[in-house]
């Protein structure tokens, strides 16, 4: 059975949506009357949505993966054209599995200001908002409502982002220390070579190691949380739909 519990921290519209395809599921290859003189003539049942991934009872929908289309266009660093819908569900399925565990632990909220000072940076560095004019706030809503989110929505959905990183940072960052040894490594050995062949002349490693540590703990984080991951997926139930599959 299908899971469609409240979550706080997805919109309702994702509610409604989910319930929408849960009943559309039940009447694929079903038909429906259509009025017609004859009353002999069938209309094939209107396909609303397709669930793509079950994630522990829970659904994914290719609504989701869709608006994971749209929301991965409005990040500010990302390479034009690269979108894989394979690897959006898999994101999807990750998302879902974080925010399965992070129900069961007390929530740490992003506050308003929080989140207003994190999006007034992302409307300076999408490279697009500027032919949007995105300072003005009739700016911003045209450029997201160009790519199929309200203000409310995209909001709500980088808040949800905020919340899953802060939850992974408590989870995982607190037990990583970095030792002067691994700056000095990382400097000699990956930073060097880089500036080596840009032909520019490095900066000194005291000037630098606060964020050489930075990286390093990005990146011990991102080994821990991937294994973590594995993990709940193999003592989980995951189950991602080939095309055309219908959900039993």
């Amino acid at each position: 059975m299908f899971s469609m519990k409240h979550n706080p921290k997805l919109p309702a519209r994702w509610l409604f949506v989910c319930a929408a395809a849960l009943v559309a599921s039940h009447a694929w290859g079903q038909t429906s009357p259509a009025p017609s003189t004859s009353g002999t003539q069938k209309a094939q049942g209107v396909l609303l949505d397709r669930i793509v991934a079950v994630v522990n009872g829970d659904v994914i929908l290719e609504s989701d993966v869709d608006e994971e289309r749209r929301y991965e266009e409005i990040q500010p660093y990302r390479e034009a054209g690269t979108f894989s819908r394979d690897k959006a569900i898999q994101r999807l399925v990750d998302r879902d599995l974080i925010l399965q565990q992070a129900e069961l632990q007390p929530e740490d909220k992003v506050s308003d200001e929080e989140l207003n000072a994190q999006l007034a940076t992302l409307r300076k560095d999408i490279p697009a908002c500027k032919q949007y004019n995105c300072q003005s706030d009739a700016g911003w809503q045209k450029y997201l409502g160009d790519h199929g989110f309200t203000v409310e929505e995209f909001n709500e959905r980088w808040r949800q982002r905020m919340e899953l990183l802060k939850f992974i940072e408590v989870r995982f960052r607190a037990g990583i220390t970095i030792s002067d040894d691994q700056i000095k490594t990382y400097y000699e050995k990956t930073m060097l070579p880089e500036y080596a062949k840009r032909d520019v002349t490095p900066p000194k490693l005291e000037t630098i190691s606060k964020r050489i540590e930075e990286v390093l703990l990005q990146q011990q984080v991102g080994s821990l949380l991937q294994d973590w991951l594995k993990s709940l997926r193999a003592q989980g139930s995951v189950r991602i739909m080939t095309p055309g599959e219908v959900t039993p």
